[in-house]
């Protein structure tokens, strides 16, 4: 018997696939580009090349391919299977399948009538226009191939009321060497390096471990690169006391040219007193001690909630040692995985905001767990033969599960929130 059917499908099947139209630039990739790479990828951003024009993309076609079908590029690592995530930096199949056609077809430009309504940028900023900009009087010299103390600057912000932070970006001026800064809140009634003159890099003296927690202040910002600025919902800020004080956390890293770099940051206040306030929290562990060769070393820190709250996002943290991580909500004896990265990528830091906060009772803990790979077979370990513990510096280690949450604005003390018995009272 002779079945014709099955190819008259297959005909109609291929004429419809080769009938649609190619995708061109302005059409179908440029909206992609905008959406997922031009954060990073115009001028005065980190990205190594502008994604703008036609013009500008053309010549990387072929990389753009290699890098979306890899799944390289747009950076992001949470694994899929848990949580969702209002920041999902990752391309659908469906674009990158349309990139990969694109580039296959020799990338046309089609015609620039079809391109769409884009996102605009702020030149000089991912935020709004920054209601206020403070930072580093002076650039900081970095010399070539050495060692580099954080260096701790209090910045004077001459508040003379309270105000609420909606929008927060730091600048690095070379992000080659910033490893990361951490923005504290020096709260008025502080002491923490009220001996340190404004503008002026130090590094503390005493326990360093202290310093590196800020002393107790709150964190308003942390900056790594490929991070994106904190931008909070409209009901939602983080505060700042009148008679505050920044304080930045620098990490450089020395490269084999020596340079300088002068961080500023951009502040965009709240339109209207929130309902709810933001504050940061860490789940670390600070005594901890990695094996020589170990290839999956787990080190362990947990945060008790004392009073209700909302989770609202994580930023993960290791050295050139991190393998993997992962962060936990614990309920007395049941464990529910919250965000899991099966790998943790040392050059790409990245915040995971959660696409629906999490309501968290008093007496829940937030569990951050690091994996480590100390063996040689980790092309970043700088000394698979070291004993690795808890430092500043890169070829030592950390392990910090930082996270947001959200918690009554009427608690202008974090201290008041944490007596789980002495809560703010209910509307």
């Amino acid at each position: 018997m002779n079945y014709r059917f099955p190819s008259v499908i297959f005909c109609l099947f291929s004429s419809s696939l080769f009938a649609a139209d190619p995708p061109t630039f302005y059409r179908d990739v440029q909206p992609i580009l905008a959406s997922q790479c031009q954060s990073c990828h115009r001028a005065g951003e980190i990205g190594p090349m502008s994604l703008i024009t036609y013009a500008e993309v053309r010549p990387w076609a072929k990389a753009i391919k290699q890098s979306v079908a890899t799944k390289k590029m747009p950076p992001w690592f949470a694994d899929p299977h848990y949580g969702k995530w209002a920041n999902d930096r990752s391309m659908s199949q469906n674009e990158i399948d349309l990139l990969t056609r694109w580039v296959d077809l020799g990338a046309p430009e089609g015609e620039s009538g079809d391109q769409k309504n884009l996102p605009t940028f702020t030149t000089g900023w991912n935020i709004s226009a920054p209601d206020l900009v403070v930072g580093m009087e002076k650039a900081f010299p970095v010399p070539a191939n050495s060692k580099i103390d954080y260096q701790y600057i209090v910045i004077p912000l001459h508040l003379k009321e309270d105000r609420w932070v909606q929008m927060v970006e730091s600048r690095p001026s070379d992000p080659s060497v910033v490893h990361h800064v951490v923005v504290y809140i020096r709260d008025p009634k502080s002491d923490w390096l009220k001996d340190v003159p404004p503008q002026v890099p130090t590094v503390p003296t005493g326990d360093s471990r202290k310093h590196v927690g800020g002393f107790g202040n709150e964190i308003l910002h942390i900056y790594t690169p490929g991070n994106v600025p904190d931008v909070f919902p409209k009901g939602q800020a983080k505060l700042l006391k009148a008679g505050s004080d920044l304080v930045l956390q620098m990490h450089y890293t020395s490269t084999r040219k020596s340079t300088s770099d002068q961080t500023k940051i951009g502040l965009v206040w709240s339109k209207e007193p929130p309902t709810e306030r933001i504050i940061t929290q860490a789940a670390g562990n600070l005594e901890f001690e990695i094996p020589p060769g170990n290839p999956n070393y787990a080190v362990r820190g947990s945060v008790k909630i004392p009073n209700e709250a909302k989770l609202l996002s994580f930023f993960p943290h290791m050295h050139l040692r991190g393998k993997a991580f992962e962060m936990n909500l614990v309920k007395g004896n049941h464990s529910e995985t919250l965000l899991k990265l099966p790998r943790y990528d040392f050059n790409w830091q990245l915040t995971y905001k959660l696409k629906t906060p999490i309501p968290l009772q008093p007496g829940t803990r937030i569990e951050a767990v690091g994996y480590f790979d100390n063996s040689a077979n980790n092309p970043n370990n700088p000394d698979p033969q070291a004993k690795v513990k808890w430092g500043e510096q890169s070829w030592e280690e950390m392990m910090y599960g930082f996270f947001d949450i959200a918690i009554d604005a009427r608690y202008k003390e974090v201290g008041d929130w944490y007596k789980s018995q002495n809560p703010v009272s209910r509307r």
